[in-house]
């Protein structure tokens, strides 16, 4: 994700997530820490046809990394974006050096559990009330990336959509 891509991403985000979307600034300041020698952050957007039809976040410290956010339009969701995405992350983990990954995600998003449960990612915990408004749980997640290997990262594929960073 490069600074010209916030603009059509803040779309989608409000799109998909209207009542708590990232504002300009997060997504300003998220990239400013995934550039140059000590950048702690990967962001990535993936296009189809010229559009961005999903983006993905992670930030790192020390050896624990955490999934800031994984969107996928609601037109392409079902065709294996977000794991392709996910992969790219985990794939960043890994560059990072990092032996843990960890995720919220909302109780009632299912699809999205079964997409991290692919991935070997397992329930750790609840955040009560995490998500605002509505007062919705958060599933905490962790996946321990020395005893995984990354298993089911790479098995995933999208035809006609390109990941940029």
């Amino acid at each position: 994700m490069r600074w010209w891509d916030i603009d059509p991403v803040l779309e989608l985000e409000k799109d998909l997530f209207p009542e708590d979307a990232w504002s300009r600034g997060m997504f300003w300041s998220e990239l400013a820490h995934s550039r140059g020698s000590e950048a702690t952050r990967r962001y990535l957007v993936a296009e189809d046809a010229g559009r961005i039809v999903g983006y993905a976040g992670l930030a790192s410290s020390g050896e624990l990394a955490d999934v800031q956010t994984i969107a996928v339009a609601r037109d392409q969701q079902g065709t294996g974006l977000g794991a392709l995405l996910l992969t790219e992350l985990l794939k960043a983990a890994t560059a990072f050096e990092c032996s843990e990954v960890m995720l919220e995600c909302r109780v009632d998003n299912v699809r999205a559990q079964k997409l991290y449960e692919r991935f070997g990612f397992e329930p750790i915990g609840f955040r009560r009330g995490y998500y605002q408004p509505g007062n919705v749980d958060a599933l905490v997640m962790r996946l321990t990336t020395e005893s995984n290997s990354g298993s089911a990262a790479g098995s995933s594929s999208v035809q006609g959509t390109e990941t940029n960073d």
